[in-house]
């Protein structure tokens, strides 16, 4: 006995110096790891690719387009490696071979970003059997299958990290919108985290989830076009009195791939201008 006092594993109990030497730069690079992110090929997908890129991760980029947006080209830039994988979420079959690909040509799996996913703004007495389905399938099931087979290449490795894409949605009806099939399906998805948090931590791989408010991507644009009002909402709802951008998630995002957040998982980040918390009109 040298008076230290240990745990049963052997781990002293002593508080380490390791802030000493440890530099935050170097607990936020992602250097030399693989990241997949569904629904990449553009939006916040795309923009959550450059942002791992930029911290030094491969990307493995999947997408239902037959081609990603013209800024993928660009993220070799960061001298990474990266590829497209035109892949359908909603085939439980073609998820699992692409996740085995990526793992082959990568040499495994440490970051995975569901970020797949569609809405439907439609009254709840107006919504249709497929429509509604569809939904479903793409938020719910894309999401649970795709983080399934990457929490099985990364039990592998002994470590990894999951974010699944969420939405304000999932926590309050969105101000002039009715969406409560989407609303529904990204429930799911932030409760889906916290039970897969809890349920994989034992094998070290983390599982957390980001809420965004209203984000402007080239979707949203287009909506402004067709509804200057709620485009206008879109500013003036947030305690911000703003529209979020895609460069607010890209922090969050490789904070929660990198070691930075070793000691988070089934937590839920929300980025909304203050809007989850209420107006202020």
């Amino acid at each position: 006995m040298n008076g230290e006092a240990t745990l049963r594993d052997g781990t002293p109990v002593a508080a380490d110096r390791t802030y000493k030497t440890c530099t935050v730069q170097d607990l936020l690079s992602l250097e030399g790891n693989t990241t997949v992110i569904t629904g990449g090929g553009r939006g916040i997908g795309l923009a959550l690719a450059f942002a791992v890129a930029q911290a030094g991760s491969n990307v493995a980029v999947i997408d239902a387009l037959l081609e990603p947006h013209e800024d993928f080209a660009e993220l070799k830039n960061f001298g990474i490696k990266a590829k497209y994988y035109k892949v359908d979420v909603t085939e439980h079959a073609q998820i699992i071979g692409v996740f085995r690909a990526i793992a082959d040509e990568f040499s495994g799996i440490d970051g995975c970003i569901t970020a797949a996913g569609i809405v439907l703004d439609k009254p709840f007495l107006e919504h249709g059997w497929d429509e509604t389905m569809k939904v479903q399938m793409v938020n719910q099931m894309g999401t649970f299958f795709c983080a399934q087979e990457a929490a099985k290449h990364m039990k592998s490795r002994g470590k990894g990290s999951i974010i699944m894409i969420s939405s304000i949605a999932a926590t309050m009806a969105i101000p002039a919108q009715t969406m409560p099939a989407y609303g529904a399906s990204k429930a799911f998805v932030k409760s889906l985290s916290v039970h897969l948090g809890v349920e994989l931590g034992p094998f070290n791989i983390r599982v957390n989830s980001i809420s965004p408010g209203y984000i402007r991507t080239d979707m949203t644009a287009k909506v402004g076009l067709q509804s200057p009002r709620l485009l206008e909402l879109f500013t003036d709802a947030p305690p911000m009195k703003k529209m979020g951008e895609r460069t607010d998630l890209m922090g969050a995002a490789v904070y929660l791939l990198s070691e930075a957040s070793a000691y988070t998982t089934a937590s839920d980040m929300m980025i909304t201008g203050g809007l989850h918390a209420g107006r202020f009109d």
